[in-house]
């Protein structure tokens, strides 16, 4: 299979040894996956949070969407390791569901990432403000966009050892956070203690209800997205039999604890009732909660240690989203689902006109934000919803796949890694994503504000849309399950 793969490039005008490179080790992947949930949702966002739900409702919010990130990532992993490949749930919803939802979502995520690319270079822009409030951000934003472009373009090692730093900075500030924040509450820093009075006071621990607790499930949707990397880093792991699931197996004790116990760490220090935690955007280090937490401790250096970390994050971000998309792209070329140029390899094991177009067209929706809002929020909001589409897929694949690897005649013992509690998990996730997305603004409908749930929801009629054209123009059908292609070739 790997000759015959080397022979189509080969008569593409490329050299026969183009193929992708396998060096990505178990520590890459380890740290790909934690890096994947850590970012400005926990540093910044997770006040909000608080502020909205209450530490108690806060706390069971983010546990619950944990819950099922675990879930979905153990799903994934399932399949990763029966079929490590770059294209990772695209792929295998072309292969064990139906052609035209691997189309519709390979070209969503790709769109997602390459948008979200724009948008991290744009807040690494705001980042540095911080520290050069006079220098023009596109100026930082050009050189993170450059540096971002020859880290994926030099090789996959490359990415994934930028990918591994970055993320040792974000756990090693979270274990910090965690410390000092331990030891803020029980009263041996920072002067004096609560203890968890915070928990009690007006109407916490949960404040707000329902809709509140709904309200922060898409808050903890969107600091969660990313996780599903690890999926696509699958095709260019040295040994993905291995290191996929230990790096899966890890990812709910990390949840639980960077998440969970920095929420109850945040809650217990800073009420909930404080306008300091209503900071939203990774531009507000001052207010985040993590700078909070520090300047109580005593810690004055708090807001430009902070600032620093959070940069770290958002280029981690951009650094995934560029490699995520251009894989994406890659595969679907493979899969005749996209351009054959993008499927083209150079001597380096790097899809470079994949990498390339994904470079050029978060590029172009950077340099929208700076000639026009209208249309860089336009496509912000389109791409908004991408994450939450590519988790149902990922549970509607595995459901599918489970159920016609039986159908077939094959034993689970077969499988190097087996999903926990199947069917319940992916069925959980498949409920929860859902939910998430019509929760996404519940008052546009109660108000009927169709301008606003047209904003909100667009990239699921951009779905449906992508969905139906290749549908109808390849006339594609549900695969029967004992039609599904369960062959094992690797890339």
């Amino acid at each position: 299979m790997i000759d015959a793969r080397k022979e189509e490039t080969k008569s593409a005008g490329a050299s026969s040894e183009n193929t992708m490179n396998r060096a990505l080790k178990t520590r890459h992947l380890s740290m790909i996956a934690i890096g994947g949930s850590i970012g400005t949702g926990l540093f910044v966002a997770s006040g909000s949070a608080i502020s909205t739900a209450g530490p108690g409702g806060a706390l069971l919010a983010y546990a619950a969407i944990g819950l099922m990130v675990f879930f979905l990532m153990t799903s994934l992993g399932e399949m990763a390791t029966f079929l490590p490949v770059s294209g990772s749930f695209s792929t295998y919803a072309t292969r064990f569901v139906d052609p035209a939802m691997g189309f519709a979502m390979g070209w969503n995520y790709w769109f997602n990432w390459a948008i979200t690319l724009a948008v991290d270079i744009s807040t690494s822009a705001l980042i540095m403000n911080f520290w050069f409030p006079d220098v023009p951000g596109w100026i930082f934003s050009s050189v993170f966009m450059v540096i971002l472009f020859l880290l994926n373009a030099l090789s996959v090692k490359s990415f994934g050892e930028a990918e591994y730093w970055f993320s040792i900075i974000k756990v090693i500030t979270v274990l910090v956070f965690l410390v000092v924040g331990i030891l803020t509450i029980v009263g041996i820093i920072g002067g004096h203690h609560d203890g968890l009075t915070n928990f009690t006071i007006g109407d916490a621990p949960f404040v707000g209800g329902i809709p509140s607790i709904l309200a922060v499930f898409v808050v903890a949707g969107f600091s969660f997205q990313g996780t599903e990397l690890i999926g696509i880093t699958a095709g260019e792991s040295e040994t993905p039999e291995e290191s996929i699931p230990k790096a899966i197996k890890q990812v709910f004790w990390r949840i639980l604890l960077f998440y969970i116990l920095a929420i109850f760490v945040i809650s217990a220090i800073i009420p909930y009732t404080s306008p300091n935690l209503l900071g939203s955007g990774a531009g507000d280090v001052a207010i985040s909660p993590f700078t909070l937490v520090f300047k109580r401790a005593g810690l004055a250096a708090a807001a430009g240690v902070m600032n620093a970390v959070i940069l770290t994050s958002v280029l981690s971000a951009g650094n995934s989203g560029m490699y995520a998309g251009t894989r994406m792209l890659w595969a679907m070329a493979k899969n005749g689902q996209a351009p054959k140029i993008f499927g083209l390899i150079n001597d380096r094991g790097i899809p470079i006109f994949a990498l390339m177009l994904t470079t050029f067209v978060g590029t172009l929706a950077f340099a929208s934000s700076i000639f026009g809002t209208h249309i860089y929020l336009f496509l912000v909001a389109a791409s908004g919803l991408t994450g939450f589409i590519a988790w149902i897929g990922i549970a509607l694949t595995h459901y599918r796949f489970r159920r016609a690897f039986i159908k077939q005649g094959h034993d689970l013992s077969e499988l190097k890694y087996k999903a926990k509690w199947f069917p319940f998990g992916p069925l959980l996730a498949l409920f929860l994503c859902i939910l998430v997305i019509v929760g996404q603004d519940i008052q546009a409908f109660k108000d009927f504000n169709w301008q606003a749930i047209g904003i909100t929801y667009m990239s699921v009629p951009l779905f449906i849309i992508l969905f139906s054209y290749y549908k109808i123009k390849f006339k594609t059908k549900l695969i029967p399950l004992e039609e599904v292609d369960l062959s094992r070739h690797k890339e």
